[in-house]
């Protein structure tokens, strides 16, 4: 069990720290070389506690981030690709040397797949200097065994961070151990001939291990990825990354609570969560990350519970009126904006222009600016083109976009949508200061809009339509390399929504024509809607997020429909499982789909398990021959 720090041992343990010499190795990659803050952070704050510090890094560096990390660093050693993180330690230690490596009482192997320190670096290594042991980590996998009773997986301190002392330091074993290592081709190789087999191989060879997170203090096998605020509860020093932007069906199986654990790290640390956003936000597809951290607000309308609105900010609200009777209605809902704001209006002939101003002639909360741009590429082409000098110099903190939406094809479900929109973004006055406020409190917020609409329109797993090909040349162009969502991007659908002129930047800065908007005809597929599909990953690729809002009575009425939508369709499978669902309708088993549906699933899944077999005889036969090697290397144990 773990020693408290508030135990007798407390000063022993400072006092044993204080005299220890320590060498770190740690590990980077980023595809594409940029070095995020969180990294440099928590290289800056480990450099008190070790005398050497070595980054090693796979493949090339970014000229921004390489300054960064030699900012950081005594040495900096780049590498090609290759190995993963397990040959970039056998390098590193290879250029350090046994004889230099002798010279330190204590070697750190960890790297760049959590956010660090939580808690004070102090803690932990004041903690663990009273420990008694040869190698050491941060936390441990427990193990895990099959249905038979063998071990599937054997317990091991996790790899991210392994501490390693003197004796072992200095022992034949550990370098016959890294010289032995043989080629890490993938993900999976890493975990299982290296992560999964050191600690077991160590033990074997008569050394002790201790972990800083008594694995018998959770309930589950990896609580740093599954118990994170119980992890925290104990002074967890390190957050994982990777939660961040798993599977969120494998984290809504399992429970795993990011906002929850969000809001514990405010409560109990004071690390700087713009690190996390910053890091996160290029991470992963947009939605994966809206889902993961709950990137959804229902607002509370009640105007007792108001905070304050920033005084100094700017804002303005950016309207394209191509239907003048629906003026009256948008002017209605912006006027819910507590405090002034100005009003930017293009509209396409210069009768309405001159009705517009005629209309708002007695307007008092800014100034008036209403202009004639046509509507070839209706709204958006107006915002693009019309617009581009009030957001990229006319100096607002927020703008709030709008546009006199009919969709009179649509008939009630147009009216519905619209809807939607307005209330979403201009509740009420109460509802647009708790909407502000949001920016306030979160700086890389860039975008905050009304949730996908689904009551009416088929867009849930299928809201690219026709958009998603164009989309994804036109992301090329405008330098967006995040990843695209796969079958429903987080789009601001029905281009209403507010922003941070900084978020979109990009997309303004573009040199747009209005040739590019004059199109044969105007619907699914064409520039306007493929733009819109593209706001929020514009605003991702600069690091800036996406929240989602609605109002409590647009909340229950969106969540009812969907409740049941989702329970009828779960309904047609044996399993209430979403993931099983998934699977079975991969694998070609519906229920209810008739013969020849059935005949072309089975043809589906015939054709992928022939491609499947032939990886996997491949795959197999290359590791069997890796593992015989690494049996004649290192012993039976490490089978």
């Amino acid at each position: 069990m773990n020693v408290p720090m508030g135990s007798p041992a407390k000063a022993a343990a400072k006092a044993t720290e204080e005299s220890s010499s320590r060498c770190a190795i740690y590990f980077f990659y980023d595809p594409q070389g940029r070095v995020d803050g969180y990294v440099s952070h928590a290289l800056v704050t480990l450099r008190p506690y070790v005398d050497h510090l070595l980054v090693v890094c796979n493949g090339a560096l970014a000229d921004a981030g390489r300054e960064r990390l030699e900012l950081c660093c005594d040495t900096l050693l780049l590498r090609e690709n290759t190995g993963f993180d397990v040959w970039a330690y056998k390098e590193a230690l290879h250029f350090l040397g046994r004889e230099k490596l002798a010279c330190w009482d204590e070697l750190l192997l960890l790297n760049h797949t959590f956010f660090a320190p939580i808690f004070p670096w102090s803690e932990l290594f004041g903690h663990m200097a009273a420990r008694t042991c040869d190698f050491w980590g941060i936390s441990a996998h427990r193990e895990i065994k099959g249905a038979s009773g063998c071990v599937v997986l054997p317990f091991h301190v996790q790899s991210h961070f392994i501490a390693v002392r003197r004796r072992m330091l200095a022992s034949q074993s550990f370098w016959r151990y890294w010289q032995a290592m043989p080629s890490i081709n993938s993900y999976e190789e890493s975990i299982h001939v290296h992560e999964a087999l050191f600690t077991k191989h160590f033990i074997g060879q008569g050394f002790t291990c201790a972990v800083y997170l008594d694995p018998d203090a959770f309930s589950s096998d990896n609580p740093v990825f599954l118990e994170i605020q119980q992890t925290l509860a104990q002074r967890c020093p390190i957050l994982k990354r990777r939660p961040f932007f798993h599977d969120p069906l494998y984290l809504e199986k399992e429970a795993v609570d990011l906002q929850a654990v969000l809001r514990c790290m405010a409560e109990r640390s004071n690390y700087d969560q713009r690190l996390i956003w910053e890091s996160i936000s290029r991470a992963a597809p947009l939605r994966t990350l809206y889902t993961n951290t709950q990137l959804l607000s229902v607002l509370d309308e009640d105007p007792q519970s108001n905070g304050p609105i920033e005084p100094s900010w700017r804002l303005a609200v950016v309207m394209h009126v191509y239907y003048l009777e629906l003026l009256e209605e948008l002017m209605a809902h912006a006027l819910r904006i507590p405090g002034p704001f100005d009003l930017v209006i293009t509209t396409d002939t210069m009768e309405k222009q001159a009705a517009i101003t005629a209309t708002l002639s007695d307007f008092s909360r800014g100034s008036v600016d209403v202009r004639c741009v046509g509507n070839t590429g209706r709204d958006m082409a107006a915002l693009l083109l019309g617009c581009r000098d009030v957001v990229l110099q006319g100096g607002y903190d927020l703008i709030c976009r709008l546009h006199t939406k009919r969709s009179a094809q649509d008939g009630p479900r147009g009216t519905q949508f619209k809807r939607h929109l307005l209330e979403n973004l201009l509740g009420s006055p109460a509802y647009v200061q708790r909407l502000l406020q949001l920016f306030a409190r979160d700086p890389w917020l860039g975008m905050v809009m009304p949730v996908t609409v689904h009551i009416g329109y088929p867009t849930l797993g299928h809201a690219w339509f026709t958009n998603k090909g164009r989309a994804a040349s036109l992301a090329e162009k405008l330098g967006i390399t995040v990843p695209l969502d796969e079958h429903t991007p987080l789009a601001a659908y029905g281009s209403m929504y507010w922003f941070r002129p900084a978020a979109l930047r990009r997309l303004f800065e573009h040199p747009w024509q209005t040739q590019d908007f004059d199109e044969p005809r105007y619907g699914d597929g064409d520039l306007p809607h493929v733009i819109e599909r593209l706001l929020t990953y514009c605003a991702q690729q600069d690091g800036y997020m996406t929240r989602c809002v609605m109002t409590a009575t647009q909340m229950a009425k969106n969540y009812v429909f969907l409740e049941y939508k989702y329970q009828a369709l779960a309904s047609c499978f044996a399993t209430g499982d979403v993931r099983e669902q998934i699977s079975a309708m991969l694998w070609g088993h519906i229920p209810h789909g008739g013969v020849r549906h059935a005949a072309a699933q089975l043809k589906r899944a015939t054709w992928h398990l022939a491609a499947a077999l032939r990886r996997s005889t491949t795959v197999r036969l290359k590791h069997l021959g890796r593992r015989l090697w690494i049996w004649r290397q290192h012993g039976k144990e490490m089978t």
